[in-house]
């Protein structure tokens, strides 16, 4: 029998046959526990799962991933700190955590800029809906698959050659020479990042007009009665109203762009001196067999990840305790 066939029977019969059991184990075993222990049994019982799941999933490769991070090449003997020294020494390395401090502020401002825009425009138009999914639409895409479909946006050929590459096609149709979008550096990494803002546009959309329809418009109509023109109500009122959303919405980008890989992989493969931590670490890994420093630029992505999530958490917190 094919094996495959066997793992999707596991998928789809085993599973869901374990949840089950587990659901029936814990029952019987909370029958013959005590009636005062049970209330405070049972929460535990339905968590270990996830509990298990987590420290298999997650706790686990972060410790290990550590622990290799202070490991030579073969994994065997403890090289101190001379990975992360050679991150911090490395020209290579040095240039991903550039290019990822520029796809951090540029596909912050692109995507929640973007997404704020469309979302007070759209708000004022009848066919909003329409237009909002078409501005959604991206998201519904793979990474990958954006990645291949701007590869040929992107297509660059000489100038005496016909252009297969849209942009390209319209760069000649007027009159001027075709432009090398992936080559030329720094142009290709602001390029990359359009990509990815393109994807993400439509979500930073979402959740701003979602913010935006739940501003009080008695509020907006009693500034406009005053005298104020609509900047001024935007200024001063509409925008101060959704910081909280936009720090949230700005965070998530940020924690996107520090994540940045798919699009770099499939288009440039951080060539032409586009390359990103993410891609740097699986480059150090696959391509050159040094799991020790792959492991420390794991780590360093990790630490750079970390305040910016601790932020979000303690902003949601402020936000419920407001609630």
């Amino acid at each position: 029998m094919d094996s495959r066939l066997v793992t999707a029977a596991i998928v789809v019969l085993g599973v869901p046959a374990t949840v089950v059991g587990y659901i029936l184990l814990v029952e019987v075993l909370l029958r013959l526990a005590p009636d005062r222990l049970q209330p405070k049994i049972r929460p535990w019982l339905w968590l270990l799962p996830a509990i298990l799941f987590l420290v298999v999933f997650l706790v686990y490769p972060t410790l290990n991933t550590i622990v290799l991070s202070f490991q030579d090449r073969f994994s065997r003997n403890f090289v101190g700190l001379a990975n992360y020294e050679y991150f911090f020494s490395n020209g290579a390395t040095l240039a991903s955590l550039r290019n990822n401090i520029i796809w951090l502020v540029l596909l912050t401002l692109f995507a929640v800029g973007g997404g704020l825009v469309a979302a007070i425009l759209f708000d004022r138009v009848r066919y909003e809906s329409t237009a909002k999914s078409v501005v959604f639409l991206p998201l519904a895409i793979s990474f990958v698959g954006a990645g291949v479909i701007w590869n040929f946006m992107f297509a660059y050929r000489p100038p005496s050659e016909p252009q297969t590459g849209t942009l390209n096609a319209v760069v000649v149709g007027l009159g001027l020479d075709p432009i090398t979008w992936l080559q030329d550096a720094p142009l290709n990494t602001v390029m990359l990042i359009i990509v990815a803002a393109w994807i993400w546009t439509g979500f930073c959309m979402v959740i701003l007009s979602a913010a935006l329809k739940a501003i009080n418009t008695e509020l907006l109509e009693a500034a406009r009665v005053d005298g104020a023109n609509e900047l001024q109500v935007f200024r001063s009122i509409t925008f101060p109203l959704l910081m909280p959303t936009i720090a949230v919405v700005s965070t998530t980008m940020i924690i996107t762009a520090l994540k940045a890989f798919d699009i770099v992989y499939v288009m440039t493969n951080g060539a032409f001196d586009t390359q990103v931590i993410a891609n740097q670490m699986y480059a150090e890994l696959f391509r050159f067999g040094q799991p020790g420093r792959a492991s420390a630029v794991a780590v360093i992505l990790l630490l750079l990840i970390v305040p910016v999530m601790a932020v979000n958490i303690r902003r949601f917190r402020q936000q419920e305790a407001i609630r």
